[in-house]
């Protein structure tokens, strides 16, 4: 297996892309907008896939985080509140937050695993500060560690609880960012002591079934390389301080934040102790070059994957997305 998740080029399976997995077996992949059709499009994708790829488990991944940030959009799909809604109404409501938060959750789910989808990146544990860059924003579930922890733990509940692993991100803490890390290279120039305070929620949540790591410079942690490309804050901080032991991605690497080809940047991450590189392009000859680049996924990797996917084994939603989402809405009408 091909230590990696990959995009696609388009609504259907392409000969080459059927033909990579075959010969190179990534991991997983991850859908986007142009992957997205209508419902029975999309399902006939995942299932596709998953018969190329011989494994019914396979992980399909999308980011559906709610508000800005959904793959799968109105009318086909019903609208998702911004993670914000939830920290707005933890000042007022906490308990009612977090159950607000939890059932939204397993509403995703349950329209995400009806279209053969199996991991949703989210939650965002990032703690929001003021004067970052937007980037983060409204995606975030508060800004203070605590909150955002409680919200992110109903959040991955939810989700599993409708047959949806969840990805926590952006390890160690994308929320004092002043640049958007799709763009260029952010730098935090924040000590230790003050990025604790980041570290706060990812150690919380350690127990997460899967983990995304941000393309941050911290000088304080590592000077020269960024989070997802440095061994010292994957294994020291992120393994180390934080004591997270679940699959571990990158995000993506085709953002501005990383520079060289895209096979090279495969190779670093996963040098550094990523356990599966991101690329989301879909682009034919990035995938080719990767899967060329990589060898195969270390055991560990292997383990962890399969500890995280068995997680959600015969996992079937017990509730409607109606009946989930009415709840949602009456526990919202208080923020």
């Amino acid at each position: 297996m091909l230590p990696a998740v990959l995009g696609l080029s388009g609504l259907t399976l392409t000969e080459a892309e059927r033909g990579l997995i075959r010969g190179g077996d990534p991991a997983g992949f991850i859908l986007f907008g142009r992957n997205v059709g209508g419902k029975a499009q999309l399902r006939a994708l995942t299932d596709s896939l998953r018969e190329a790829s011989g494994r019914a488990d396979l992980p399909i991944l999308v980011d559906q985080e709610g508000g800005r940030v959904a793959r799968l959009r109105p009318p086909e799909w019903p609208a998702f509140p911004a993670p914000w809604r939830f920290a707005e109404l933890y000042a007022k409501a906490p308990i009612s937050a977090i159950e607000a938060a939890r059932v939204n959750a397993e509403a995703m789910a349950v329209t995400l695993a009806e279209m053969g989808i199996n991991v949703d990146c989210t939650p965002l544990l990032d703690v929001r500060r003021e004067g970052a860059h937007d980037v983060i924003g409204d995606r975030a579930l508060g800004a203070e560690p605590m909150q955002v922890a409680a919200l992110g733990r109903a959040v991955i509940d939810g989700l599993e609880a409708g047959g949806v692993l969840g990805v926590v991100k952006h390890m160690p803490g994308h929320g004092r960012a002043a640049a958007d890390s799709h763009e260029e290279l952010p730098v935090v120039e924040a000590s230790e002591d003050e990025l604790a305070v980041d570290l706060a929620p990812f150690r919380s949540l350690a127990g997460a079934p899967m983990g995304m790591v941000a393309h941050l410079l911290y000088p304080a942690w590592d000077p020269d390389r960024p989070a997802s490309a440095s061994t010292t804050i994957i294994s020291e901080v992120i393994r180390g301080e934080v004591g997270f032991d679940g699959l571990l991605l990158s995000d993506d690497i085709g953002m501005g934040a990383l520079s060289g080809l895209a096979a090279a940047r495969a190779e670093a991450v996963v040098a550094a102790g990523c356990d599966l590189a991101l690329h989301c392009s879909g682009a034919a000859e990035d995938n080719e070059a990767i899967a060329g680049a990589l060898g195969t996924i270390s055991p560990e990797a292997a383990a962890r994957l399969e500890r995280a996917l068995a997680r959600i084994a015969g996992r079937v939603p017990a509730r409607g997305y109606g009946e989930l989402a009415a709840k949602r809405d009456a526990l919202l009408a208080y923020a």
